[in-house]
């Protein structure tokens, strides 16, 4: 692929056995997108879920997905952001095992909770345990 396409986050969940076929390989062979695996916890005899950033033609990308669908995936596309109010962040560290990515980490020398957007993946997790709701969802407005 020359050209640069806008990307698009979705959220893949994988039925028991479907997390055995090459799925992501078949994306970039046979339809020609570009895929980047945000997250993934995947277990050949179980469920599996998986976010992924994924790349290419706006007809190309809506056969992969069919693609997917056919093969048991089932998709939810992930259009929201995650955003940390830091008047209410006590840094009780309650989030910090959650956060898979690293997102969510201590900072040695000041010994707070600190928050990196770039590395976040949206799973809400955070958002979940927050005691306080410091971490809150922004959904996404851009119709994208």
């Amino acid at each position: 692929m020359n050209k640069k396409y806008p990307s698009k986050i979705i959220a893949l969940h994988f039925a028991s056995g479907v997390s055995r076929q090459p799925m992501m390989c078949n994306l970039a062979r046979k339809f020609d997108l570009t895929f980047n695996i945000l997250k993934a916890r995947i277990n050949p005899k179980e469920e599996g879920h998986m976010i992924i950033e994924l790349m290419g033609p706006e007809e190309d990308f809506q056969k992969g997905l069919s693609y997917l669908q056919e093969n048991g995936v089932s998709i939810q596309e992930v259009a929201q952001n995650i955003a940390r109010d830091e008047n209410l962040c006590m840094h009780c560290g309650i989030c910090l095992s959650l956060c898979l990515t690293g997102a969510l980490f201590l900072n040695p020398k000041t010994r707070l909770i600190e928050f990196n957007p770039e590395k976040c993946t949206a799973c809400g997790r955070c958002t979940k345990i927050c005691p306080v709701k410091a971490m809150q969802v922004q959904i996404d407005t851009n119709g994208e």
